[in-house]
């Protein structure tokens, strides 16, 4: 029997790694979100643009749909606004003109604004230098004492 179970475990285990790795991104539409939603919970990403036609917004969640499982690890949510007349919460702290990328920390702060789209790489680095990502990555893992 136990056998069988390990011959299970071997067959499908892959698949199912295979299938985390995959994890669709979830993009959460900006009117009505706030940031108290996420407070201490989760790293915002939040993508600006004056027109969901903008070629920018295109590229930027191509980009973040490309490695999810990597933006997940770092409770990463990624919100969009790209309706200026909506005035959301968003919109009215951050203040965008045009597109732009803004990451905040957990603790609502504002860690990075950038004007063009940036890869998943390029925003975990800077993600894992935020000095609340290495207390948490410490605490996740310590070093042996």
């Amino acid at each position: 029997m136990k056998r069988l179970q390990i011959l299970v475990l071997a067959v499908f285990l892959p698949f199912s790694a295979a299938a985390q790795d995959n994890a669709p991104l979830v993009v959460i539409d900006a009117p009505g979100v706030t940031m108290a939603e996420f407070l201490w919970l989760k790293r915002p990403i939040v993508v600006f643009a004056d027109s969901p036609n903008d070629p920018s917004v295109t590229t930027q969640l191509e980009y973040l749909a490309e490695q999810p499982q990597a933006l997940a690890d770092r409770d990463v949510v990624v919100i969009v606004d790209t309706n200026p007349a909506a005035a959301s919460f968003f919109r009215q702290k951050l203040r965008p003109r045009g597109f732009s990328l803004v990451l905040l920390d957990k603790d609502g702060e504002i860690e990075i604004r950038k004007p063009r789209p940036w890869d998943v790489r390029e925003i975990t680095r800077a993600i894992d230098k935020f000095p609340m990502a290495r207390q948490e990555l410490l605490e996740r893992f310590p070093a042996g004492r």
